[in-house]
Formats: C-alpha cells, sequence, structure tokens
C-alpha cells in the first residue's frame, strides 16, 4: 500500500526541479492514482489532505480539475477537505 502516495511525493519534488510535462503526467497519474484507492478503501482517507496539497502547488490549470472532482467526492462522502 501507498505506492501512488510515494509516487505522487517523489513526481511533485521531481518537477519542482525540472518542469518537465512528463513529471506532472507522473504526478496527476499517481494522484490519481491515491484517489482512487482512497475511494476503494485500499488507502486511508488523511492521505487526501496531502494529495490536495500537492496538487495545489502544482501551476497545471489540470490539477484545479482534478481537485474540483475529488473535493466534491470528499464532501459527498463527509471526508475532511
Amino acid at each position: 500500500m501507498g505506492q501512488f502516495f510515494y509516487a505522487a511525493k517523489a513526481f511533485d519534488i521531481l518537477e519542482r526541479s525540472d518542469p518537465n510535462p512528463e513529471f506532472w503526467e507522473g504526478k496527476r497519474g499517481a494522484c490519481v492514482g491515491v484517489i482512487q484507492m482512497i475511494i476503494a478503501g485500499h488507502e486511508p482517507s488523511e492521505s487526501l489532505q496531502e494529495i490536495f496539497q500537492i496538487l495545489r502547488s502544482t501551476t497545471n490549470p489540470q490539477a484545479e480539475k482534478i481537485l474540483r472532482v475529488a473535493k466534491t467526492w470528499a464532501k459527498e462522502s463527509k471526508l475532511p477537505v
């Protein structure tokens, strides 16, 4: 467990040091993977806050769309956002 979570953190660090589009793609996939694992009950919901922070620190406009969908789900599931 936690593979997507650690991958998201690693890609976040890589993207900050080098704004390569491939690093954003990796970070986006890992963040969405964490969200999917939380929905499936395989990842603790506490990870969601850190994933939100990682996505907020990104300048890519796709991050805002991912955040909007994930926040809506979290509110419907009564998770803290």
